[in-house]
């Protein structure tokens, strides 16, 4: 499959400065000063033990959470002021999370079909992408399969395939292989590797696993709010 996005070297896909985020009336920081640049085509890993604000940035870029201080922009616009938050999530970014979150009474090919309805598909194209999809994630032969037949690591794939329905420019991963067993989150990981190399995608990652953050090619370590070591892998 040919690369759908190809990155502009150099350009600033998330730009964060003095990001803060506080819940109960500033009693809990989840956030305390961030500063970063992720660009297009970067893997980034963003490693962290519990509480230490990764999935609270990783919510910020999906729009799904604000900041209470500080900026945020996405190619060049400030996040804060998008009008159409739901529309960027539809249109920008693919999500792929820890629970899957397969519909239960939809087959396989149904779910990843589902992100497209936004775009105003025609059936038919909406699933021929999804088979497409699918057959990119090997997942040719389990079409029509509800997610109760899939085993974890296939469930995961389905998702993936979902997560690129709208062809999106970046994706966000949250804890991806945590409930899943270590070879098929080995092949997982490389599966997600391996989609974001062909098609140029900005992929940013939430893990506590540095195993899993060792695909990446560039690790933003947090503690405490923080961001405390910013390093590429080898």
């Amino acid at each position: 499959m040919p690369p759908e996005h190809l990155p502009l070297a150099g350009s600033a896909v998330f730009e964060a400065s003095g990001l803060k985020k506080e819940f109960d009336d500033g009693s809990v920081a989840a956030l305390q000063g961030v500063d970063f640049t992720i660009r297009e085509g970067e893997f980034v890993a963003l490693v962290g033990p519990s509480g230490s604000g990764k999935t609270t940035l990783l919510n910020m870029l999906g729009l799904l959470d604000y900041p209470s201080e500080g900026s945020l922009r996405f190619r060049g616009n400030e996040m804060a002021t998008m009008p159409d938050p739901a529309r960027y999530r539809a249109c920008e970014i693919g999500f792929i999370f820890q629970s899957f979150h397969l519909l239960p009474t939809f087959n396989v090919v149904e779910n990843v079909q589902i992100p497209m309805f936004s775009r105003g598909l025609t059936p038919k194209d909406r699933a021929a992408r999804a088979e497409e999809l699918l057959a990119s994630v090997g997942l040719s032969h389990r079409l029509g399969h509800l997610p109760v037949k899939l085993s974890g690591g296939e469930r995961q794939r389905a998702a993936i395939a979902r997560s690129l329905a709208n062809r999106p420019g970046v994706l966000l991963a949250d804890e991806p292989t945590g409930n899943l067993d270590s070879q098929n989150a080995a092949q997982v990981m490389e599966l997600l590797a391996k989609l974001q190399r062909e098609h140029g995608t900005t992929l940013v990652l939430v893990t506590h696993d540095n195993e899993i953050a060792s695909h990446a090619s560039r690790v933003l370590r947090m503690k405490d709010g923080r961001i405390i070591a910013d390093s590429a892998n080898p």
